[in-house]
């Protein structure tokens, strides 16, 4: 894969190749993946975080691929983008979530965005830069109450005051979003510079898993923000959208990835280090029945998952060719689908390395529990117990999902 800078460079900015379809984008993911898989468990065990690979994922282009034609990206559909995060989840799970919030905020300038917006923030990205995020908070009633405020300061601008916990991919951005409340109490998406005066991003995420992710905390002291960097972010949800059921989908890829990741690493283990059971008479792992027989039993389920991810993804594709209220249900509904499945399915793949490859496995020094850490964590993102009420509602009673943003 070659890279150049075939975009113009805006100030601070690394430039980026320019993508120009999809069948590139996933060559491209397929390559930046076998790059970045050999230092996944080092990063893993000294949590080094991976500046390095996000310079090269921004100057990849891959980060621009959602970028409408009209403003010069590829404008890939949601399988191509699926299939990227998936491709970058197997190989590394915490670099393919970092950059999850920053084609959901494209996504929020593409639909809400003014030309003018949309305009300079495409150029950014085709230029290399990255949407962090700035959304949940720690402390309020449930994950959609939001208590950071945007107040009028009185000179055609606002003035943010908040906290923001879990803020993934804030610490490595150019940009960052932040989700907060006006006067009247409608959400808004103020883009904030990373380097503007009184915001802080600090460097606190503990979690056991995603460890590399840097999803800490956002402190906002009287950030000044013009009015045409504020997106209302609340019209989103007053008709048909697709906003969840994109943010849901890269969800639900990072979740395969992780499990198809965790199969690989299981399966080569079991060839090149695991021992046969003395009972089985046999001189390789890779040739007991036993092992076989549990290894193509979880081969179907990262297959399945994989196959839900795809037609997930075409679901969203039909629906954004013909948006509407029932063609947005049948992509949400998909989407939840994949997400339902594949949680245990990526957390069972992660304490299945440790069953396949037997004690030796569990060595501290190969970090292949590291599998389970990440699906552990990153499934924890919200319940698949309310998908699965909302696909029970739809499909006995013809009940369309809610629109707020998480289905």
């Amino acid at each position: 894969m070659s890279i150049d800078s075939t975009t113009p460079q805006a100030p601070g900015l690394p430039g980026a190749h320019v993508i120009a379809d999809d069948a590139e984008a996933v060559a491209t993911a397929r390559a930046l993946a076998a790059e970045f898989a050999p230092g996944a468990a080092e990063r893993d065990a000294g949590r080094l975080l991976p500046v390095a690979e996000l310079d090269r994922l921004s100057a990849s282009g891959l980060l621009a691929i959602t970028v409408p034609r009209e403003h010069g990206g590829a404008d890939v559909g949601a399988r191509t983008l699926a299939e990227v995060v998936r491709l970058l989840a197997a190989a590394d799970p915490n670099i393919a979530q970092i950059p999850q919030s920053h084609f959901v905020y494209l996504n929020v300038l593409r639909r809400q965005g003014t030309p003018e917006q949309r305009k300079f923030f495409f150029g950014e990205v085709l230029a290399g830069a990255r949407l962090g995020n700035a959304q949940s908070e720690a402390g309020t009633r449930n994950v959609q109450d939001y208590r950071t405020r945007l107040v009028p300061d009185g000179e055609d601008g606002f003035l943010l005051r908040g906290v923001k916990h879990y803020s993934t991919g804030a610490l490595f951005a150019h940009w960052i979003p932040v989700l907060a409340r006006r006067e009247d109490e409608t959400l808004h998406v103020a883009y904030v510079p990373r380097d503007a005066g009184g915001l802080t991003v600090i460097d606190d995420w503990a979690g056991m898993g995603q460890r590399t992710t840097a999803s800490g905390t956002v402190r906002l002291d009287d950030v000044r923000v013009p009015a045409n960097r504020v997106v209302p972010h609340h019209l989103t949800f007053t008709g048909p959208q697709l906003h969840g059921a994109v943010a849901q989908l890269l969800h639900a890829a990072i979740d395969v990835g992780i499990a198809g990741g965790a199969l690989a690493e299981a399966l080569e283990f079991v060839r090149t280090k695991a021992r046969p059971w003395f009972e089985s008479g046999l001189d390789s792992a890779a040739e007991d029945p036993l092992v076989i027989q549990r290894a193509g039993e979880l081969t179907i389920k990262v297959r399945a998952a994989e196959a839900l991810l795809a037609a997930a993804a075409r679901e969203v594709d039909a629906a954004a060719a013909d948006l509407t209220e029932e063609s947005a249900a049948a992509a949400s509904i998909a989407v939840a689908t994949v997400k339902a499945y594949v949680d245990p399915v990526a957390v069972e793949l992660g304490g299945a390395v440790f069953e396949l490859g037997g004690t030796r496995a569990s060595l501290d020094g190969l970090n292949l529990h590291r599998h389970w850490r990440n699906a552990r964590t990153h499934t924890l993102h919200d319940p698949a117990r309310w998908k699965i009420q909302h696909i029970g509602r739809y499909v006995l009673n013809g009940r369309l999902p809610p629109r707020h943003g998480l289905l």
